[in-house]
């Protein structure tokens, strides 16, 4: 394996440990270091991870394919997250997708991550954003808006540009 992670975010890790009594406890905390130093979780990454924690690469690999933050390719600088469950579907977030993808040049069929040609969006649908009542919702980075209407999703996009 070829991954390594530099030894002040080695320091970082060893010290989460201490804050749980099981090793497996702290593989949500090592996987957002991981994520937030390198801006993805790779492969590699799962499985030094996994090395780390005294785990099978299988028990990180599910928290990465499971929790829709984790990111396993590199992302664009802005990420915009949409809600496709049944209340968004109907509130309009299948609209509100299309226009993005529209806005920025990718695939509105894709619903997984789709990234930019020059790495400043990336656009992808996502399961639940927890506020169904007031669909449709997103996210842009780490800002959660609702009802969020074309004339509103233009704005997001701008403030990002």
């Amino acid at each position: 394996m070829s991954f390594s992670v530099p030894a002040a975010l080695e320091s970082e890790l060893n010290e989460l440990l201490t804050h749980y009594p099981q090793k497996r406890s702290a593989s949500l905390m090592f996987l957002h270091a991981i994520q937030e130093h390198f801006g993805h979780i790779s492969r590699d990454a799962m499985e030094w991870i996994a090395t780390r924690l005294e785990l099978q690469p299988i028990n990180i690999y599910e928290l990465v394919t499971f929790y829709p933050m984790f990111r396993q390719e590199p992302h664009g600088k802005n990420q915009i997250r949409i809600c496709r469950t049944l209340s968004c579907a109907l509130g309009g977030s299948y609209k509100l997708h299309e226009f993005y993808c529209k806005k920025l040049g990718l695939d509105r069929h894709v619903h997984g991550p789709q990234t930019t040609k020059d790495g400043k969006f990336t656009v992808e649908f996502v399961e639940c954003l927890a506020s169904c009542g007031t669909a449709p919702v997103m996210m842009c980075n780490d800002t959660f808006h609702e009802g969020v209407s074309e004339a509103r999703a233009e704005e997001i996009l701008e403030k990002c540009k």
